[in-house]
């Protein structure tokens, strides 16, 4: 069941081998790291073996970046999976009456609240993970970028600076 961006897992958990499958489709309202431009779209998986909670799912969207030589802006298809790991803590109740699987927090940025996977975190974390390291426009690097026509050099474009004692030597006496 999926409620208030939470996904209870506890189905999962409490009957190890069952499988949840959700199809997900969020704006991400929270989202100030990135500039979505499309919902987050795909699904999630999520199955327990009784110690491991395996969680797993696709996602697509279309996001607005900035390229990294001109600082212009730059929509882009991001495409990335999901697939994480949690620990397990308890016996599964379908073996115990006194006892119930649960899942152990490890995250530095709570991703559950008790057995409800906070789904929005999750796919954040994916988002940011997956985000290109340095999306360049059409121009690319070497290209005439009309953006990057106007900043300034770069210091590892500049010449060097022991390049200027060059100029104090007699033209006849260079090597």
């Amino acid at each position: 069941m999926k409620r208030d961006g939470m996904l209870d897992l506890n189905d999962a958990l409490q009957h190890p081998g069952r499988v949840i499958a959700v199809d997900i489709s969020t704006e991400m309202p929270g989202e100030e790291d990135i500039n979505l431009t499309e919902p987050v779209e795909g699904f999630l998986e999520a199955v327990s073996t009784g110690n491991q909670l395996m969680v797993k799912g696709e996602f697509k969207t279309r996001c607005t970046l900035q390229c990294a030589r001109c600082g212009g802006p730059l929509e882009q298809d991001l495409k990335f999976e999901i697939s994480e790991d949690f620990s397990v803590a308890g016996v599964p109740s379908m073996y115990a009456q006194d006892d119930f699987a649960r899942i152990v927090s490890e995250e530095d940025f709570p991703l559950f609240e008790e057995n409800n996977l906070i789904v929005e975190a999750l796919i954040h974390q994916g988002l940011l993970i997956n985000l290109p390291q340095a999306p360049l426009c059409a121009y690319g690097w070497d290209g005439d970028c009309p953006e990057a026509r106007n900043i300034p050099k770069q210091r590892s474009e500049q010449a060097h600076p022991l390049e200027s004692l060059s100029e104090l030597l007699d033209p006849e006496e260079s090597p």
